[in-house]
């Protein structure tokens, strides 16, 4: 299986499967001399972790990250950071009716047809556990970018959306409510709505907007590893992920470019950001913000029907634990990608200096 490194110079390969042992990865090409707070690298996978609330899933997992490598007495060392996150909750026998069936809207299907077997349990590589190992990379990543600020957070679920840019919300609200929306009344209707969804066996989607504050003009490369690219590859990478916009997006493409274009003031900053923080690629010194969309969880605690290995037709109801929605456990993941995009093309922009 291929695929599994990200990143250039701030490298990251992933190991592991949902119900296998552990998970783990490998950071390569982080400096030497960074002081971690490695109380505050867990911290980011206690905001990831399942069972964090009536809202998510309720596998029971600690997510404890332990590191083997590349960090003595706290500080990096420049050699490769190894780290484990044992799996402790997996109980397996709640996907042996899916052994030789395939779930819509899943992996199943797919890798079974690409290698020929694949580990039914929980999903195997395909399961989002493996966003886990993400988590640790970023949270490492946003200490060594130390003044560029990455937020995320939740700003639609289902049809309930803020109608607000970033710049009208109180960010610092966001973990002060288990959806993570930075608005109290709407997060409590986002929450009595999934709650809803839940007790009808159902999912829902939504979506998680990001802003990245204090980011350097200069960081991207001008043709195929465009700053923006990268962070829609990045995005599209999450498991659910269904599309990515960044700044004015789909609604940039109704306005007139006389509205659209972002005039300069004579510090370089631009008057308006519908450019979102990019342009030709590069980063302008202004706020890069986007969003990021995610389907409904594709497994349903309803019956269903489907097919086997045979192509029979067959009915099937999910079990397990699962999310009714991924998305207030998504907002540090996306913050972890896109610190990952920034570190390297950060650390790619030290060299030609």
């Amino acid at each position: 299986m291929a695929g599994n490194c990200f990143g250039k110079l701030f490298n990251l390969t992933t190991y592991g499967e949902s119900h296998g042992p552990a998970l783990g990865g490998v950071i390569d090409g982080c400096p030497p001399g960074i002081s971690l707070d490695l109380e505050e690298i867990q911290n980011e996978l206690n905001r990831r972790k399942p069972g964090q609330s009536k809202i998510v899933t309720q596998r029971k997992e600690p997510d404890t990250v332990e590191f083997h490598s590349g960090i003595f007495e706290g500080v990096t060392t420049g050699t490769p950071i190894g780290f484990v996150i044992k799996n402790t909750n997996q109980k397996s026998k709640d996907y042996s009716h899916i052994k030789d069936s395939y779930r819509p809207s899943h992996a199943d299907y797919t890798y079974d047809k690409k290698y020929g077997l694949r580990d039914y349990r929980g999903g195997g590589r395909s399961s989002a556990r493996e966003t886990a190992c993400r988590v640790v990379a970023g949270a490492i990543a946003k200490q060594v970018l130390k003044d560029i600020k990455i937020t995320a957070y939740v700003s639609r679920v289902g049809t309930m959306g803020l109608d607000k840019p970033y710049e009208e919300l109180d960010l610092t609200l966001v973990e002060s409510n288990i959806v993570r929306c930075p608005d109290t009344e709407m997060a409590k209707k986002m929450e009595d709505y999934i709650k809803e969804v839940r007790s009808k066996g159902d999912t829902v989607g939504g979506v998680v907007s990001c802003v990245i504050q204090n980011v350097p003009a200069g960081l991207g490369e001008p043709v195929f590893d465009k700053l923006h690219a990268e962070l829609g590859k990045a995005m599209l990478s999450i498991n659910a992920v269904k599309g990515f916009e960044y700044g004015s997006g789909f609604h940039g493409s109704t306005m007139y470019g006389s509205d659209h274009n972002d005039a300069f003031n004579t510090d370089g900053t631009t008057k308006t950001n519908f450019s979102g923080g990019i342009q030709g690629g590069i980063s302008n010194g202004m706020d890069i913000y986007f969003n990021v969309a995610f389907k409904p969880v594709a497994t349903l605690i309803q019956e269903y029907q489907t097919i086997d290995k045979e192509g029979k037709v067959v009915k099937m109801q999910g079990k397990g634990r699962h999310d009714p929605c991924v998305v207030p456990r998504a907002v540090p993941i996306v913050e972890a990608m896109a610190a990952l995009v920034i570190t390297d093309f950060y650390l790619l922009n030290k060299i030609y200096q």
